[in-house]
């Protein structure tokens, strides 16, 4: 309880300090500081595979995300048809990712990068699609930023390999067949 108050804590602290840091230097990290922070403790502290491959995963789901939203401005329509084929293609880019890394990478990290991309800049890019150069690359940096600031604190305050703790329960439950096979083994005790 205490490391999961502590990770809460510096959370609390870094995602602050972005929103203190967007305002002296203009970072635009303010839209993105609660869901990069969010989703940076989350890759820190989901207990499978390695933190580098939880990482890699990440900024892959980020890059096939940005990439849709290039194909998006440029060449598919701006309907729902257009919309349907860049989400296809995004989920078909994440599970490849994991499925060419024979599962180092998990695919649960791809799809939260790719979902918090999209997350973080659909709106801004539905408001002006031709200037996807910059305003994507405003949006994916201030993402991977505030999502390194907190997985640096997720990690820190709860390392990897932290064990669960154990369940309370003082004995076994007994199943069913058990009962049964002790009654079985009465009964021909008993008839002897």
């Amino acid at each position: 309880m205490r490391r999961t108050l502590l990770v809460g804590l510096g959370l609390i602290v870094v995602g602050v300090l972005a929103i203190y840091l967007d305002s002296w230097f203009g970072l635009d990290l303010e839209p993105v500081a609660l869901f990069g922070v969010a989703v940076g403790a989350v890759i820190a502290l989901v207990p499978d595979r390695t933190p580098a491959m939880r990482l890699a995963g990440l900024v892959g789901g980020v890059v096939v995300t940005w990439v849709a939203y290039f194909l998006r401005a440029a060449v598919l329509p701006d309907t729902p048809g257009g919309r349907a084929v860049a989400l296809g293609l995004v989920i078909a880019l994440a599970a490849g990712i994991a499925a060419v890394s024979f599962g180092r990478i998990p695919l649960w990290s791809t799809l939260l990068g790719a979902a918090a991309l999209a997350g973080a800049y659909e709106f801004t890019f539905d408001d002006a699609p031709p200037e996807v150069a910059t305003t994507s690359v405003i949006a994916a940096t201030g993402l991977l930023f505030t999502a390194a600031l907190g997985f640096l604190v997720a990690a820190l305050f709860a390392p990897a390999g932290e064990e669960p703790p154990e369940p309370r329960e003082s004995h076994p439950p007994r199943s069913d067949d058990d009962e049964e096979t002790h009654s079985l083994d009465d009964m021909m005790e008993e008839s002897k």
